[in-house]
């Protein structure tokens, strides 16, 4: 029988259909494969095929868009919003605009074309949030900035147009509506209780351990209670912490540890799938810091939005995050 189950934070309820119920082997499995591509602007030597970048980690002392980094930050190409410019909203009666200021930038996350996030190795995986830490510090220095999202497309099924293994960054004149709408409702968790709902949440999801997949010393990877999408996967600090960018060396570290062998255990039970991976943070010039906790968001790509859910906001998910926790348990990933 199908179960209704509401998020605690948004209050968004999705639809478990049990009826239809999936093990990795009942889905249609799309597995990446990294293909060869001699005109990857992103591969060591084709520096010269991006922008100029904004940062990089060097270990040899080489100067800029040359040869010799681990990691690069680039402008993006084709930006959705560009930097240059005046933030000017408008109005026509009941019609608002805005003109399209931002920032859109891509971190190369190795100069190697083989490489992912679940294959390069816990300390680059590190490089690659220490990255993020700085371009968001420095991005909001610019007060036109309200919100700033750090977020990976891996496949092409995830939207990904490259092979080469990159993140993304995004910098917006305003909060998304779903950024809103986690805000809004962990605040009102915490007027009602005087405490945050993600902590409520740790606290829970340890203590039971039905939906616990793995942990560390400071970070907890969880099957949310109510997820969207079949093996949605959560990473939850465990110290409050309402700004990524203001997370402790220690907990990047730690971080990048446990989203590299989640990662590696999504390959082996679900075959390499595509995902998206959303780093979420408190907006830029707002007081969180008592209600809000950042965290991390996996979603492998294994349905398809449709109709239905299009129509009413409730998502049909065929995985239970209960069954989805116990698979990904199982999995025993590979180096």
């Amino acid at each position: 029988m199908s179960e209704l189950r509401k998020d605690p934070v948004t209050g968004r309820w999705v639809i478990i259909s049990t009826e239809r119920r999936k093990r990795p082997s009942d889905f249609h499995l799309e597995s990446v494969e990294i293909a060869a591509d001699p005109g990857c602007p992103f591969c060591e030597g084709h520096e010269q095929m991006t922008p100029p970048e904004l940062l990089a980690h060097r270990h040899n002392g080489s100067g800029p868009n040359v040869p010799g980094w681990s990691l690069r930050v680039v402008p993006n190409q084709f930006p959705v919003l560009r930097v240059e410019g005046t933030l000017d909203r408008q109005g026509e009666g009941l019609f608002d605009k805005m003109n399209g200021i931002g920032a859109h930038e891509v971190i190369v996350e190795s100069p190697r074309h083989e490489d992912t996030l679940a294959t390069m190795g816990d300390a680059a995986v590190e490089e690659l949030f220490w990255a993020a830490r700085e371009r968001v510090r420095d991005l909001k220095r610019d007060h036109r900035f309200r919100y700033i999202i750090i977020f990976k497309n891996h496949g092409t099924a995830a939207g990904s147009s490259l092979d080469h293994s990159h993140s993304q960054l995004i910098a917006l004149p305003i909060v998304p509506r779903e950024v809103r709408d986690k805000v809004d409702g962990a605040k009102a968790h915490y007027l009602a209780k005087e405490r945050c709902v993600f902590c409520d949440i740790l606290r829970q999801e340890t203590g039971e351990g039905r939906r616990l997949i793995a942990d560390n010393a400071d970070m907890v990877g969880v099957s949310p209670y109510a997820p969207r999408f079949p093996f949605e996967t959560w990473i939850l600090p465990r110290r409050h912490q309402s700004h990524f960018e203001d997370a402790a060396r220690h907990e990047y570290a730690s971080l990048a540890r446990l989203l590299a062998d989640i990662l590696r255990r999504m390959n082996k039970a679900l075959c390499n799938p595509p995902y998206n991976l959303l780093i979420h943070s408190a907006p830029v010039s707002e007081s969180t810091a008592d209600y809000y906790h950042w965290h991390v968001e996996i979603i492998p790509k294994l349905t398809k939005v449709a109709g239905f859910e299009w129509a009413t906001g409730f998502y049909v998910n065929p995985t239970s995050p209960e069954e989805a926790a116990t698979v990904l348990r199982d999995a025993r990933g590979y180096h």
